[in-house]
């Protein structure tokens, strides 16, 4: 039998998690930002580009290296509150329901905890800050009407409310749960696989099974991440017209627009996620253990 996983403390699940997601959508912006271009356009009989990472070259070369971080900063903060309330959400009910002799979940408990914490997340965190990002890139490559981050804040609540910035919720939602039940789940599927047989869980392998994750995640969740994007550009619409409209534009196909880009950046994107999450969780929790000690 396997060595059992200690509990995750709530707090060291909290801010290891804000600092992975910080660190992981600052470390791999560009493919974001290139895979929403891509989704944004919505011209009957567009074809992305045989090599997507055309797209990255040519803003590069026509506006710039700063414009392939255009919506940079509400992503990582979006990502610092996104990932810390998903860690956090996640551990909380692994702790709840894990086996109490080998410390791990049965497979669907894995997925159904990936899930409770990504509708969480969407809620508290990802709604907003994806909204911000999504009308940021959209509104560069057209009007041009904002002139920062915050400066968009005010005039998307000036025109639609706070219910503005919660455009797109229902597809956001969608892919939250499902992206996290996919990621979350899957990496510790196969992590507590690992742990049940005595594999060691060294920076390495938290990478692999990150990586590994990612790409799961990025192939069943792609059409939410779609139509989460179109409902969310600069000129809002619901996520009805936003399913429709994808369907007009290319038809099925048309709903893994990005797909490329967005797996680029999330095989990546994985590794980093667990690699940092373990690796902070290393430092933190012994100092939070010598804490509680002496309290």
């Amino acid at each position: 039998m396997g060595a059992e996983e200690k509990s995750t403390p709530p707090i060291i699940s909290l801010v290891s998690g804000g600092i992975a997601g910080g660190v992981e959508a600052a470390a791999t912006y560009p493919f974001e930002f290139a895979k929403t271009r891509v989704q944004l356009i919505s011209e009957r009989g567009y074809r992305p580009p045989r090599n997507p990472y055309s797209i990255v070259i040519n803003v590069y070369r026509n506006e710039g290296l700063k414009a392939l971080y255009k919506g940079c900063g509400s992503l990582v903060l979006g990502s610092v509150a996104k990932d810390a309330v998903r860690f956090l959400s996640f551990d909380t009910i692994k702790n709840a329901f894990k086996d109490p002799e080998t410390g791990t979940l049965t497979p669907g408990r894995n997925m159904l905890a990936g899930m409770a914490a990504g509708v969480f997340a969407s809620i508290c965190a990802v709604t907003p800050s994806e909204r911000l990002k999504t009308a940021l890139i959209d509104d560069a490559r057209h009007d041009r009407r904002y002139t920062s981050a915050l400066h968009a804040i005010r005039t998307i609540i000036r025109d639609d409310g706070m219910k503005g910035m919660y455009r797109g919720f229902a597809g956001t939602t969608l892919k939250q749960a499902s992206a996290t039940s996919f990621r979350m789940g899957s990496y510790n599927i196969i992590k507590d696989f690992e742990v049940t047989r005595n594999i060691p869980q060294n920076t390495a392998m938290n990478f692999l099974n990150g990586a590994a994750s990612g790409t799961i995640t990025t192939l069943l969740s792609q059409p939410f991440d779609t139509i989460k994007t179109r409902s969310q550009s600069a000129k809002a619409t619901t996520t009805v017209e936003a399913v429709r409209g994808i369907w007009s534009d290319g038809g099925i196909r048309a709903f893994w627009r990005g797909t490329v880009m967005r797996l680029s950046r999330t095989v990546f994107s994985g590794g980093v996620l667990f690699t940092t999450v373990e690796a902070v969780s290393k430092v933190l929790t012994p100092l939070y253990e010598r804490r509680v000690a002496v309290l």
